[in-house]
Formats: structure tokens, sequence, C-alpha cells
């Protein structure tokens, strides 16, 4: 067994290109990267703003967002955006809307007088990088 896995570790390290996991996951390695979201009034359509930072010496191509959009705990939508390449020690901003009907009816519900509107953003970026 100590050789299949010596075995799948050497074909890991030959690579050429790392598909890495979403900056907000906890890995045993560092992040490339650092994230913050904002967004302004959410009614029935909600914006989605993202800074990405490199904070690291290697250039990052394909990179992808994905933002989980949350009103008081449950999920009312999710957006995609290609953002493409991130240079060394650069930013570049990415965005997303969110326009569902489960974003409607948790903003009437809130007009209405049935509960609270808090918005919470989850978001996930992936990137691939040359070692």
């Amino acid at each position: 067994m100590f050789k299949r896995l010596a075995a799948t570790a050497l074909v890991a390290a030959a690579a050429t290109t790392l598909m890495a996991v979403p900056a907000e996951a906890t890995t045993t390695s560092a992040q490339l990267i650092r994230t913050k979201s904002s967004w302004g009034k959410c009614e029935d359509t909600c914006r989605i703003k993202v800074r990405i930072t490199n904070i690291s010496r290697k250039n990052l191509f394909n990179v992808k967002l994905n933002v989980t959009l949350k009103v008081n705990g449950r999920k009312v939508g999710s957006c995609y955006d290609n953002v493409g390449r991130i240079a060394a020690r650069k930013v570049r901003y990415a965005g997303c809307t969110v326009r569902t009907a489960r974003l409607s009816e948790a903003w009437n519900d809130y007009i209405d007088g049935y509960g609270n509107f808090r918005t919470y953003a989850k978001t996930s970026v992936a990137y691939r990088y040359y070692r």
C-alpha cells in the first residue's frame, strides 16, 4: 500500500499545472489569493462585487468565481464569473448578479413584515498556476 501511495505522489508532483482549492477552504498549503466581497442594496436583484488579490509571485490563470447568496440562512441564488488571468502581486475585480424568484420572495416577505433580510455571500475562487 505504501508503494501505491508513493507512486500517486510522484504522478501528482510531475504535473505542470495545478488546480487550486477555493480560497476559503482550509488546506495545509498557503493560499495564493485573498478575497474581499461587497454588495449594495439587495431587493429583487443583488449585484455582488469581489476584489481578488494575488499575494504570490506566481501568475494565476483560468481564475473563476462562484458566489452563493443566502438570506436569513437560506440559499436564494448563486452566480458565476470567469475572471481570467491575474498577474503576480496584482488585483482584479470581479462581480456577478443574482436575480432569482427566491430572492424576490425573501424581499417581499421582509417588506410585508414576516421576517428579517440578513444577507450573506459565500465566495469561492478557483485558479490554476504554473509551478
